[in-house]
This record gives C-alpha cells, structure tokens and sequence, in this order.
C-alpha cells in the first residue's frame, strides 16, 4: 500500500504524537509499504505555531488532491484535524478516492475540558484567545474530520466512547489501537532491586513539565517524600524547560537530589533509566503515554492517575499504582508505600516489565494495517451494492 501520515507538529521521533507517527511509519516499511509524511516541516518557515495550525488543513487537502491525480497514495491516515477541508471536498462521493483514517493521538476534547478544570481551580490561565481557537474553532476541526472520516483510530476506550456519543462518529467505524514500544526498549536485561534497605530509590518523570501533566500535584508529593526519606532521589526527564523551572516547586533543602535532563534523544531512555525503579505519572489528561509503556519496558512500576490512557495500561495493584486525579496526599501515599515495601515494589517492577513486552511498534502497525484492509474491503462492498 501507499499511506500518507500526517501529523500537525514538527516530524520529530524525540516527541510524543509526532515519534510515534514516525515511529508507525517506519513500521509500515519494514512490512512492505510504501510510506510518505506531511507534517509542519512542510510549511513555510519562521510561522508561529497558531499560523501553522491554520495553514495545516488548506495544505493537507493540496497535496493529497495532487497524490490523487497521481494515483500515488491508497489509505490518508492524518491526525485529527488536518484532512477535515479535504474529507468535505470529497464527501459528494468517495469512489476512487483513498481510505481517510483520522487519528487521535489523545482526544482534544478530553484536554480541553480538563483544562476549563484546572481553570475553574484557578490553577491555570487561559489567554482571552483560548475560546477562539484551541477552546473552539479547532474542537469543530477534529469533530469534523473524525466524522467524515472512513476509519477512525483512537487509543483508548474513553476518547472513543466519547467520539461516538458527543461528537456524532459513527461507531462501527472507530477502532482503539494503542502505541507502541521501540524494538531496542524491549526484552532488556531485568535489574532486580538492591538487596541492601537503605540502598537509593530512584523516581523519574519522563515529558514536558507542563500543567496538563500533573506536576504541581506530582512536585508536592514529591516534596514530601524527598523530606522524610534521604535514601530516595528523583530524575526529570525531557521536562522542556530548564533545571531553575523545576526546582522552583521543590524545597532548597532537596534539591541536590533532584536531576533535570531537559532534552534527550529518544534512543538513550534505557540508558538514562538505568537504576530507576519507580515512573510517576501524575498526569490530568493522556491519550496513551509512550513513556508509560517505554519507562515500564525498563522495568519501572508505574504511579499514575484514574485518566483515561493509564486505565488501558496500568491495574492498580499487580503492574502498577492507580490514584486520583489532583490528588497530591495519594501520591504521597502510592509513592511511599513503595519506598517502605521494596518487595511490593520489586513485585510491581517485574508485572510492569512483562505487561510492556506486548507493545512491540511490529504488533502495533499489523493491528493498523488490517483495519486498513477492513475498510477498505468494507467501502469497496458498499461501492458495488450501490452500482
């Protein structure tokens, strides 16, 4: 097959949506298929992000117009949002046209309603602007690709019951599939925990220190565990912003125990975990975490929250730790019980470690792959009942 990927950011294989769209892709080759990207890098430079998201759509549907006349691509599989202007040009008929795939990489609907959350808290400021855009006219822009779509994939249960019920998607034409785990994160050498009890514990939090992942309620916790246990040491990774923004919500006197690595290459993780033992993941809303899964693979057992990407992976108690959202004393308390219960925590790093090795990015684009093939054996039956 020929497939087109699309993703509204810059084509990066160190972030999130955009690595696991490249990721995907070069999955789809290693089986055969040809692959083709448009993403950000495509656009002109020196546009602010806001003018990009703009653009992006308009863009999308030239270029797919031009790989139609060329008879270049079978199945458009484009982030949700940037295909809606093509998806209507084509809605008079859709014979002989691609297979549109719209893609969650985590529903903007559920973020936007946590963050209206996090507002009413008075924990985080909207712009003026935010109802105009990201707060509107873009929810209508994933709304309507995902309607006019053939396929819609999302990645977990919530977002797609959601899609059906709020935003009018046709169920029998959403699919949950999850992301994936790198080939080199899988299958390595299990670390089992020191024997000595007053050895270190090592905490890590992996992503961009930003609201909607949770940290003002993680870095509280954190606080509190960092005071009353000297042997426990914490690492920030891929945080985005500098060592001096971290530290800002830490107490002086932990500081020296606590380590900022803002930018990393993706492939290093392993090596950087090394020695941790504990993921925290305090987030507010997750589509599916890649570094969920990636920091579990390197044998971590995960403290998350009751949102909707955790709940596909994590059962509280056997691979993991489940709290509430928002909730800073009960991730003082998941975190402590594992800094005082090594062998409870030993017993959730080994299930965590065993529950990653099913998430090969292999396994991942087969499942994508024949939800191309029923779609489009699906539309092709319908094409032919009508002739």
């Amino acid at each position: 097959m020929k497939i087109l990927l699309t993703i509204h950011h810059d084509l990066n294989p160190n972030a999130g949506a955009p690595g696991a769209t490249w990721q995907l892709g070069q999955e789809y080759q290693k089986l055969g298929h040809e692959v083709e990207y448009y993403s950000f890098d495509n656009l002109p430079d020196k546009l602010s992000g806001l003018v990009e998201s703009i653009m992006f759509p308009g863009f999308v549907a030239s270029q797919i117009s031009a790989l139609v006349n060329k008879e270049a691509v079978n199945v458009v599989d484009a982030s949700t949002g940037d295909a809606w202007i093509w998806a209507k040009m084509r809605r008079s008929s859709r014979e002989n046209t691609p297979l549109l795939v719209t893609r969650s990489h985590g529903l903007e609907h559920s973020m936007h309603l946590e963050n209206l959350e996090e507002a009413r808290r008075g924990k985080l400021q909207l712009s003026w602007k935010y109802p105009l855009y990201h707060g509107g006219f873009r929810l209508w822009e994933v709304a309507t690709s995902m309607r006019y779509a053939d396929l819609v994939v999302l990645l977990n249960h919530h977002d797609a019951e959601y899609a059906v019920e709020k935003l009018g998607v046709n169920s029998e034409r959403t699919r949950i599939v999850a992301n994936g785990v790198p080939e080199k994160f899988l299958n390595l050498p299990y670390e089992p925990m020191p024997e000595a009890e007053d050895s270190a514990i090592y905490i890590t939090q992996v992503g961009n220190y930003i609201a909607r992942k949770g940290v003002e309620y993680g870095a509280s916790a954190l606080n509190a565990i960092l005071a009353r246990y000297p042997q426990v040491k914490v690492s920030f990774l891929g945080t985005g912003c500098s060592e001096a923004e971290v530290h800002a919500d830490f107490e002086p006197a932990v500081r020296d125990r606590i380590r900022v690595i803002p930018r990393y290459s993706h492939d290093t993780l392993p090596d950087l975990l090394r020695g941790h033992h504990i993921k925290l993941l305090p987030t507010l809303s997750e589509g599916f975490s890649l570094a969920l899964t990636e920091t579990m693979a390197c044998g971590l057992a995960p403290v998350t929250t009751t949102t909707p990407g955790p709940m596909e992976i994590v059962r509280d108690g056997e691979n993991g730790i489940l709290v509430p959202a928002r909730d800073s004393q009960a991730i003082e308390q998941a975190l402590e019980r594992l800094v005082t219960d090594r062998p409870y925590l030993e017993q959730l790093r080994r299930n965590a470690y065993a529950t990653a090795q099913h998430y090969s990015w292999k396994r991942i684009a087969r499942d994508n792959l024949a939800f191309y093939e029923e779609a489009l054996c699906q539309r092709s039956c319908l094409e032919a009942l009508k002739k």
